[in-house]
């Protein structure tokens, strides 16, 4: 009983959604544009669960480039909406758009010259009909099996908001400097500052092969170091070439004995390589421009000098700085 209930929860929040695919239309857009071409921030206000969803909807579009506050109605009602201005944008939330503690911001909020985005389930709404633009987020149903409890319209809340936030970010062209620029106590932000040479497998814990050597070798090496590659060097230690999983599954229909034969007549030549100078963001990047999850670091020679992989910049458990 209970997996059926949590099953049918989630396919109902789904099922929401889905269905705000068909109201991304021209009201949305009008609402990404009013936002966009605004000068102050974007305030947003709501009660209860819609509240709660307001102060995500907020924190986003402030970690995505935009300007945004939370102000709950009634603080606001008692001094707070001194925080709104005029070049202001305030995106109020409120499912049935009838909610007293909103509404009874409206005449103040548009005396002041603010802009009103709404969030609503009832587009015929007092909010709605006051509002410069109202982006509709009703469901059909609540999760609650007494149809009570917001949940699947919190639910839609939410990712319409998201859905808002990442448009902005397009739209603004927000790119990963700007985000480490405004994360720079975060966790992601902090991997994503240091240089490549600061978070590298150096030394013994780099899979590295002679070319010479044979396949069996080289993915013995692969299944030691854990990295799904295994970098394939000259006597002087040249990058010369690479081995990945790919390959392997690649070779899989190979006629005769592959691993007898010598990695260099197998492996890939020209891997993607990265100076240890260059910050890990901009290892992050290459990695998903070439859709790879490791780089070689090399000197001016093509010498190894490491390895970086993907999970060395997100994180591989406890994040440490070599130094």
């Amino acid at each position: 009983m209970v997996i059926k209930q949590a099953k049918e929860v989630l396919r109902i929040e789904a099922e929401a959604i889905q269905n705000l695919v068909d109201r991304i239309d021209k009201n949305f857009v009008k609402a990404v544009d009013i936002i966009y071409a605004g000068k102050g921030r974007v305030v947003v206000i709501g009660v209860g669960k819609s509240g709660i969803i307001g102060r995500k909807i907020a924190a986003t579009l402030t970690s995505t480039g935009t300007p945004a506050i939370f102000l709950h109605p009634v603080e606001g009602m008692h001094g707070d909406l001194g925080l709104v201005m005029k070049d202001d944008v305030v995106l109020a939330i409120s499912n049935s758009g009838e909610t007293e503690e909103v509404n009874s911001l409206i005449p103040i909020v548009k005396g002041m010259g603010a802009s009103l985005i709404a969030f609503t389930g009832n587009t015929g709404s007092t909010l709605a009909r006051n509002s410069d633009v109202a982006v509709d987020i009703g469901v059909e149903r609540e999760a609650c099996p007494m149809g009570l409890v917001p949940t699947a319209s919190t639910t839609a809340t939410l990712a319409m908001g998201d859905a808002m936030a990442v448009a902005l970010l397009e739209k603004q062209s927000f790119r990963k400097a700007d985000f480490r620029r405004i994360h720079p106590a975060g966790n992601l932000g902090e991997r994503l500052m240091v240089k490549v040479k600061d978070v590298m497998m150096t030394g013994e814990d780099i899979p590295a092969v002679y070319g010479e050597q044979s396949m069996k070798e080289a993915v013995d090496e692969m299944s030691d170091k854990n990295l799904g590659v295994t970098l394939v060097l000259d006597r002087e230690d040249v990058l010369i070439g690479i081995i990945t999983d790919g390959d392997l599954r690649r070779l899989m229909g190979y006629k005769g004995n592959i691993l007898e034969k010598p990695v260099n007549e197998v492996m890939s030549l020209n891997p993607k390589t990265i100076d240890g100078s260059k910050l890990a963001g901009q290892a992050l990047e290459e990695m998903e421009k070439h859709r790879i999850t490791s780089l070689a670091i090399v000197d001016g020679d093509k010498k190894i000098k490491g390895i970086v992989h993907l999970h060395d910049l997100l994180g591989r458990g406890e994040f440490k700085f070599r130094f």
